[in-house]
């Protein structure tokens, strides 16, 4: 059951908390969401094609708390308005997950620069206009941002233009901390190494060397966003054992 502010404005602090991730349609995102689902989460996923989003909600049996809304991170009238819609399908918004992210798998030097200016808006764009869109809401929950980076975040290798967006999410992370942790907002950058998910269809294979799961990298999420109130998680690295960059 859907549920709404009170008389004041305030969401109502008995009802199911509520979650909205960005690019949850696969991958860690919809990792993240069966997670949530699982634990009483009402949840909201957000990701470019319908087709997949469908199926992902079909997959799980269309719930009842899961909703689903198509659009693009990098575009803040789609991301204000996957917003509003969960505010106005559940009453509130405890978490929101930056979680949507693309890669080229080329390099700064001898690379195809064509296809930057999305990845960039998507990797770097997306997570602050996210930022931007749910403040208010998770200002009246005390709710968390997470946002979801990479180890090429931390470890920089040669050309990599997708590890320098990665940098940019690792320094909004504790930018935005900073400032909204006076509200009561907590800020958690999850940074994963290398992961089993449609992130590597683009590069033709996947890596060398023993891979984590989605369902690991959504578990470090799910522990972060589930601490006790007063807690702030705030940088999460989780790599495979024998990755060692």
């Amino acid at each position: 059951m859907s549920s709404s502010p009170d008389r004041s404005g305030a969401p109502d602090a008995t009802a199911a908390p509520v979650a909205l991730i960005t690019g949850g349609g696969s991958g860690i995102g919809a990792a993240v969401a069966r997670r949530l689902l699982d634990a009483g989460y009402r949840v909201t996923v957000t990701g470019r094609g319908e087709q997949r989003l469908r199926a992902f909600a079909a997959e799980l049996g269309d719930p009842e708390g899961l909703s689903t809304v198509v659009g693009s991170t990098s575009d803040y009238d789609h991301v204000r308005s996957a917003v509003d819609r969960t505010l106005k399908e559940y009453g509130r918004l405890d978490t929101v997950v930056a979680n949507a992210g693309i890669a080229t798998h080329d390099s700064v030097a001898e690379g195809d620069p064509s296809g930057w200016t999305d990845m960039v808006l998507t990797n770097v764009l997306g997570p602050a206009l996210l930022v931007r869109a749910s403040i208010d809401a998770l200002k009246e929950t005390r709710g968390r941002i997470v946002l979801i980076g990479s180890v090429a975040g931390f470890v920089p290798t040669p050309g990599n233009i997708y590890g320098a967006t990665k940098w940019a999410v690792t320094g909004l992370a504790e930018n935005t901390r900073r400032q909204v942790t006076e509200w009561g907002v907590g800020v958690t950058l999850i940074a994963p190494g290398r992961v089993e998910t449609p992130f590597w269809d683009g590069y033709g294979s996947l890596p060398p060397g023993h891979l984590l799961t989605a369902d690991q990298i959504a578990d470090s999420v799910v522990w972060a966003i589930r601490q006790p109130e007063g807690v702030d998680i705030n940088t999460v690295v989780v790599r495979p054992v024998g990755q060692p960059n």
